[in-house]
């Protein structure tokens, strides 16, 4: 799901950069103290997922978990996810620097989506509700970011067409996938940590 360097158009690249920024200072005013923990491993969560590469046909695709760092984190989960997609850059060389502001909108922009259209639910449903709000969620938040990203190289360029169209039909094993593990975690965390809940309606308005 990570844009390479040299893919994208210089106006998109900026573009990129000005959302991107906009979403890391609103994530930061958005993150309590008590939930930088929290921040932290679902930002290695993320690191971690997404280094698992699966090649499907000429591509290849891997797990983002970005739905549950949105329903946990809100707009936290920006800087989360800026974190992983930055260390990934430096250290392994996926996806790059001059797109990592476009990299971090196409996915923590659906995280924080999801947070804002289903936080209220999970916070307040009992346990196996919460758990079915979640799944929907965590397969919503891979559907938008491929719809991000397929939208973004078609800003660059009719020639992207091709590619933006794979990159949603190689994803669609990884909506279902992502959707069984975010309402799995979720199922736990209602039941071993609630509070992890607590708020999130604040955090994603």
């Amino acid at each position: 799901m990570h844009i390479v360097d040299g893919a994208l158009s210089n106006p998109v690249v900026a573009a990129g950069v000005v959302l991107a920024v906009g979403g890391l200072a609103q994530g930061l005013r958005k993150l309590p103290m008590e939930k930088i923990p929290v921040a932290g491993v679902l930002s290695a969560t993320f690191f971690v997922a997404s280094l698992i590469h699966v090649p499907i046909g000429p591509s290849s695709v891997h797990l983002i978990m970005n739905g549950l760092a949105g329903l946990v984190l809100g707009w936290a989960a920006f800087p989360a996810l800026f974190v992983g997609l930055l260390l990934q850059a430096v250290f392994f060389g996926f996806g790059g620097l001059t797109v990592l502001g476009v990299n971090t909108v196409v996915i923590a922009g659906p995280a924080v989506i999801v947070g804002l259209l289903l936080g209220g639910r999970i916070q307040n449903s009992p346990t196996r509700a919460a758990a079915i709000w979640a799944g929907l969620g965590g397969g919503l938040a891979i559907a938008l970011t491929t719809a991000f990203v397929a939208i973004a190289l078609a800003l660059t360029g009719d020639e992207f067409l091709p590619a933006a169209k794979l990159v949603f039909l190689a994803h669609i094993p990884v909506i279902v996938i992502e959707a069984l593990l975010t309402g799995a975690a979720v199922y736990l965390a209602k039941q071993v940590k609630p509070e992890l809940f607590d708020d999130l309606q604040g955090a994603v308005r």
